[in-house]
């Protein structure tokens, strides 16, 4: 009889990435939507709920995600949710319910046929 293990824990939680990439051609990217700030206020936010750090939460920069069309975007995993932000109260509600709580912010869903 082989015995089972199972995996252990994720490092993180949820791992957030926010595309930061910026074409130089002039076509549609997420830098061009101030994705910056919202990777900068995410950060800022999690780090005063206290929720970053190992078991936790990390947030990080990501290149092109390609789903430019529907930019600026992030995507929370494990779950693999895919948001489209416009503010910093978007990164609020993300933060307060995703993050820290594990609600899904339904209005926030970027469409699922928006690709590049």
């Amino acid at each position: 009889m082989t015995e089972s293990t199972s995996p252990p824990p994720p490092y993180y939680a949820r791992h957030i990435f926010f595309c930061l990439n910026e074409r130089k051609n002039g076509e549609e990217c997420c830098a061009q939507h101030r994705a910056q700030e919202g990777f900068e206020r995410c950060k800022q936010l999690v780090k005063e709920a206290g929720l970053s750090g190992p078991g936790k939460v990390r947030v990080n920069k990501a290149g092109c995600l390609d789903r430019c069309a529907a930019g600026p975007v992030a995507v929370v995993y494990p779950e693999g949710v895919w948001y489209t932000y416009v503010d910093g109260q978007d990164i609020e509600e993300i933060v307060e319910s995703h993050l820290k709580n594990g609600q899904v912010v339904e209005r926030l869903l970027t469409p699922p046929h928006l690709g590049r």
